[in-house]
Formats: C-alpha cells, sequence, structure tokens
C-alpha cells in the first residue's frame, strides 16, 4: 500500500509534464515547417530570361563543363582559382547592360570580352561566407558588340567551405537591378539594422545591469549582443593580406556568444549556472587562441570542427531550457523565447544542409539573421520588462506617498489633539501655580490685614501689610509677562520695586551689570521660574531692610564660563551687620533660609548665602537650561 501510495504523486506529476510538454512540441514541429516553407516562400526571385547557366570550368589544370549553380573542389584556390567560361549574346539596346551575381563564395573577378568589371574583393563584406552578398557591375558599353560575346568569372576560395558559383545574370540593367536591390535590402540592409539595434541594446542592457548588479542576465545578454555587434561591422581581411587578429576575433565570436545565449536562458528563468556549462565556452576559446597564434588555414578548419558544431549543440541546449521552463512556468515569456530559438535552430539546420552541399541548388545562409533577430527580440522584451518593472515600482511609490500622506495626516490630527491637550494641561498648571501664588503671598498678607484690624493696630501697620499685599500683587502680575526668554527685562521690572522698597528706609540701591548681554537668553524660561527667582531676591532685599541695618545693597548681574558652558549669576551684597549662620539665627530667619534654597531648587538653580561682620551676601548662579518641571513649585 505505501509503495501504491508512493508511486501515485509521480504519476500525477508524469501527466502533468505530459500534458504541458506534448502541446509544446507541437507548437514547435508547426513552427518548423511554418519556417521552412517561410525560408521557401520568401526567396527572392531573379530573372530568369537573363540567367547564364552554361560555363566551361577550369580547374587544377583541367576543364570540364558545369552547369550553375556549381560548387568547385577545392577549399582553398588564391594561387590558380576556378575560372568560369561563357558566353552571352548581346542586342543593341538604349539602356545598359549589367552582370549580377545573386550569391558566391569567397570572392569573384568578374571579366566581360577580357576586360574585368568586377572585383568583389574591393569591398570586405562582400566576401564574407557567411553573409549572401549580391554584386551587380554595369558594363561599358564599348566593351560589348552585337552577337555573343564572353564572359569569365574568377573565384577565390580561402575555406573553411568549398567555393559556390550561383547562376549569372547578363542583361539590362533595368532588368537585374530590381532583384539587387531586393537582396541587397534582405541580405545587407536588414542585418545591419537588426546590428544596429542590437548595439542599442547591448548598450541599454548594459546600464540595467549596472543599475542592478544582482542580476547578472543583463550583463550577460549584453556581452552576447557585443559580440555579435563586432562580428557585424569588423569587416574581415581578405586574403592574400595578412590574416590579423581580429579575424580570429570574428571566428571565435559565433561560438561564444552562443554559449552566452546559453547561460542567459538558464539564469533567466531561475536556475544556476552550473559549473561544468563553462565548458560551453572552451571551443569558442580554442579558435581564438589558435586564430591569434597560428595562421590560416588552421583557425577556419577548427572554426568549421568545432565552432559551428558549438553553435548547434547550444541552440539544441537552449531549446531544451525553454522547454523545461514551459513545463515549469507556463508563462508567455518561455513560450515566446522557445518559439525563437526554435526559429534559429532550424535555420541553423537549414544552413547546414548548405553549408555541406546537402541542398545542391543553393547556398543562402539565413541563420545569422534568425539570430540578430531573436537577440533583438529578447533584448526588447527585457526592457520592456524593465520598464513595466519600473512602472510598477512608481506605482508602489505613488501608493506609499498617498498612504504616507494620510498617515501624515492622521499623525498632524493626532498631533493637534495632544497638543490641544497639553495646552489644556499646561494652562491647567499655571490656573493651579497662580491660585498657589496668590494663596501664599496675596492670601497671606489680606489674613494679616484683616487680622490687624480686628485687633486695633495702628493704621502704620495695617498700611505696611497692604504695600506688601500690593508688592505681592504686581509680582504675580508681571510673572505673567511674555519675556521671551529674557531674563533681564523681569529684573529690570524687579529693580524698580526693589528702589520704590528701599528709598523709605534711605539704603542706596547699587545695579551693576558686569558682562556686556547680562544674563544669557534661556528660551524654556517659565512664568514659575521668573516668580520663584524673583521671591529669592525680595527675600534678601527684605532680610537686609529688615535685620541687618544696612546702608547700601549692591546687585551684581553677570555671566560666567565655567567649563560646561555660559551660565548666569545673580548676586546680592548688603553693608549690614550680619548674621550668625548658625545657633543665633532666629526661626523666621531660618525659615526665610529654607524657603530661598526651596525655590532655588526648584528652579535648578545653586544658592549661597554668606554673612559676616562687614554684610550678607546671596549669590544665585542661574542653570545652563531651566527644568521643565513645575510640580514642586508651591
Amino acid at each position: 500500500m505505501s509503495e501504491i501510495a508512493a508511486k501515485a504523486p509521480t504519476r500525477t506529476r508524469r501527466r502533468l509534464i505530459g500534458s504541458r510538454l506534448v502541446p509544446y512540441l507541437l507548437l514547435q514541429v508547426l513552427i518548423v515547417i511554418a519556417t521552412i516553407l517561410g525560408l521557401r516562400l520568401l526567396q527572392p526571385s531573379d530573372p530568369e530570361d537573363f540567367a547564364l547557366n552554361g560555363f566551361s570550368l577550369r580547374e587544377d589544370g583541367a576543364s570540364r563543363p558545369v552547369t550553375l549553380p556549381h560548387f568547385t573542389s577545392s577549399r582553398y584556390s588564391l594561387v590558380d582559382p576556378p575560372l568560369y567560361t561563357g558566353t552571352f549574346t548581346f542586342r543593341s539596346a538604349n539602356a545598359g547592360w549589367s552582370v549580377y551575381l545573386p550569391r558566391f563564395s569567397n570572392a569573384v573577378e568578374v571579366a566581360v570580352n577580357g576586360v574585368v568589371v568586377l572585383d568583389s574583393r574591393r569591398d570586405a563584406n562582400a566576401n564574407r561566407p557567411d553573409r549572401n552578398t549580391p554584386q551587380i557591375a554595369l558594363i561599358p558599353a564599348s566593351l560589348l558588340h552585337d552577337g555573343s560575346n564572353e564572359i569569365t568569372v574568377r573565384l577565390f576560395v580561402w575555406g573553411p567551405l568549398k567555393g559556390f558559383l550561383d547562376t549569372v545574370y547578363v542583361g539590362p540593367d533595368t532588368a537585374l537591378r530590381p532583384s539587387y536591390e531586393t537582396r541587397t535590402l534582405l541580405f545587407v540592409t536588414l542585418p545591419v539594422a537588426f546590428s544596429a539595434w542590437q548595439s542599442i541594446l547591448a548598450v541599454i542592457l548594459a546600464i540595467m545591469w549596472l543599475m542592478r548588479r544582482r542580476e547578472p542576465v543583463y550583463g550577460v545578454l549584453a556581452v552576447a549582443m557585443v559580440l555579435g555587434v563586432v562580428q557585424a561591422f569588423s569587416p574581415p581581411p581578405v586574403p592574400p593580406a595578412p590574416v590579423s587578429r581580429l579575424a580570429a576575433v570574428l571566428l571565435a565570436s559565433a561560438p561564444i556568444e552562443s554559449a552566452l545565449i546559453v547561460a542567459f536562458g538558464v539564469l533567466f528563468f531561475g536556475w544556476r549556472w552550473p559549473r561544468y556549462g563553462t565548458l560551453l565556452f572552451v571551443p569558442g576559446l580554442v579558435v581564438f587562441v589558435v586564430g591569434l597564434i597560428a595562421g590560416p588555414p588552421l583557425p577556419r578548419i577548427l572554426f568549421l570542427v568545432l565552432g559551428i558544431p558549438t553553435v548547434g549543440l547550444c541552440l539544441f541546449l537552449m531549446a531544451c531550457v525553454t522547454a523545461a521552463a514551459v513545463v515549469r512556468r507556463q508563462d508567455a515569456a518561455s513560450f515566446t523565447l522557445g518559439c525563437a530559438v526554435t526559429i534559429v535552430l532550424t535555420c541553423w539546420v537549414h544552413d547546414m544542409l548548405a553549408a555541406f552541399e546537402i541542398m545542391t541548388n543553393e547556398r543562402i545562409f539565413v541563420s545569422r539573421l534568425s539570430y540578430s533577430a531573436m537577440l533583438v527580440a529578447i533584448g526588447a522584451g527585457l526592457t520592456w520588462r524593465f520598464a513595466r518593472a519600473l512602472n510598477q515600482v512608481d506605482g508602489f511609490a505613488n501608493q506609499l506617498v498617498t498612504r504616507v500622506r494620510e498617515a501624515e495626516e492622521r499623525l498632524k490630527a493626532s498631533f493637534a489633539r495632544e497638543e490641544e491637550r497639553a495646552r489644556a494641561a499646561a494652562l491647567a498648571n499655571e490656573r493651579t501655580r497662580l491660585m498657589r501664588d496668590l494663596h501664599d503671598g496675596l492670601g497671606g498678607q489680606l489674613v494679616s490685614i484683616v487680622a490687624l484690624s480686628e485687633r486695633g493696630h495702628e493704621g502704620a501697620s495695617i498700611t505696611d501689610a497692604a504695600r506688601a499685599a500690593l508688592k505681592d500683587l504686581r509680582l504675580v502680575i508681571d510673572s505673567m509677562d511674555d519675556i521671551g526668554g529674557d531674563l533681564m527685562l523681569a529684573l529690570g521690572s524687579w529693580r524698580g520695586r526693589a528702589a520704590a522698597q528701599l528709598r523709605p528706609h534711605d539704603i542706596a540701591l547699587d545695579w551693576r551689570v558686569a558682562t556686556p548681554q547680562g544674563l544669557p537668553l534661556h528660551p524654556e524660561l517659565r512664568p514659575w521660574h521668573v516668580i520663584q527667582i524673583v521671591r529669592i531676591l525680595d527675600e534678601a532685599v527684605t532680610n537686609a531692610v529688615k535685620h541687618a541695618q544696612a546702608r547700601h545693597i549692591a546687585v551684581t548681574i553677570e555671566t560666567i564660563d565655567d567649563g560646561q558652558g555660559a551660565c548666569g549669576v545673580i548676586s546680592v551684597a548688603d553693608d549690614g551687620k550680619g548674621f550668625a549662620l548658625a545657633g543665633e539665627a532666629t526661626s523666621q530667619t531660618a525659615r526665610g533660609l529654607r524657603n530661598m534654597k526651596s525655590r532655588a531648587a526648584r528652579c535648578g538653580a545653586a544658592f549661597e548665602l554668606n554673612s559676616d561682620f562687614s554684610g550678607t551676601r546671596v549669590r544665585l548662579q542661574l542653570p545652563q537650561v531651566f527644568p521643565d518641571s513645575d510640580a514642586a513649585t508651591g
């Protein structure tokens, strides 16, 4: 039973794979058939009325009649190239005549009546075996005469494939030129356009890889496209010119480019690149190294033996990768890429049949063109995917901005509520403080006035008590003023009240500001700080008036730097008789000192008191930052 249960998921998985793979393979078969039909239907038509097929071939010292298209027996013939000799009939006409060669390998030299009219070696790109470059040349009218004319075609072959000469056409230029332009469009202009687009996409993909280093798929495809562009736009050397290192790059670029495409497919579909996968790059590197060291024809032979099979192997592996991705992912990207690989693989098989003379009537290579088209499609797809990802990021960013804005609005509302609560709490605290100050100061004075009145005391005592009550009321009111953190404003008001208090007792007030700025600004200064400081100063002056019998009182204001920052210092000194700090101090004096120390502590200030026979000195060192709590105020 356990074995049956274990086999059930396996059978289910196989059925799932079959249900996905079989339709995909049938689709690829249809694509192969459509590609073959397309290659047949898209073959450019040539003007058969002006075709020359029968020639006499002199090759390897022997002559024989041949019919074009024709493959030579030699792969290398530069010293004594095959010579095709034929004739054509010229009829006088107003239009000029031309000679038109749709396809050849590798280079041709055409002569009419013994005079050369066309030499393809002058154009390096026209002699590449992977290109289907046509050639056409006008025949000077002076060379032609009515009746039979001789035409010779010398075919230069330097491998790696055998030489090939397609049907030669001689006739009016107006009849031959359209076919030449059609082939030029298909096999010259279109590949150049694909290669140019490929170079642009290579730059875009390289920039995308630099922006997203963690995704090497963009960099791999960019390198593959660069190799394709180098192969497309770099002209190969034409023998007998010496073989340059550039030729090695051109020969090695195709297998290396194919291996990079396989690496791209593996990474694109989310698999890890295996270590043994680097073996795919070995054939291309071998061709490259041999091309740098050895001379012809060894690099071309290696390319034929190693490079071309490597390209086919990479295409087959890419087809397997895309098939596995279709089974696994079932998405549009894997389907599209799989169909493109099938088209390129079909074109590669077509080219192999033509290269190895299995297809004896033509040699048209289309795999390079289809390969470039596939790369351009892949690059465009990746660029589109990247742009779509950027749009998604922008959409997410817009959603995030909207959510942040909504959260900000909620925070503002919450902050406004908290601010309103804090304002209400501050008002309640200030109301409580004001009530406490009125109760402790003005309330006590009014009680004294009532008590003195009820006991029948003389008017002077009642007047003094009333003045003290008025003074305390003014202190409470002044403490409510907004002084912007500048304690000097509050001290200026206190100076006027202190001078009025000392004047009846004939005591002089000496006011000194030792530093230009007076006291530093304190933005955190609150009314309850001010009232505590002013009451400390009032207590010091009142003690000097009542107990010290002083004649002068000096108030000094300065700013000092204690090494930790600037802080203000207020000193009140009198020239009275002083008092003993311990033992002889009365209970009322001791209670006043305790109140002064308590008020200084509530403000965070340091309180010092010195008294001797020369007078009493009170020193109040203000804090650098006043405390923000008035819970201890009283």
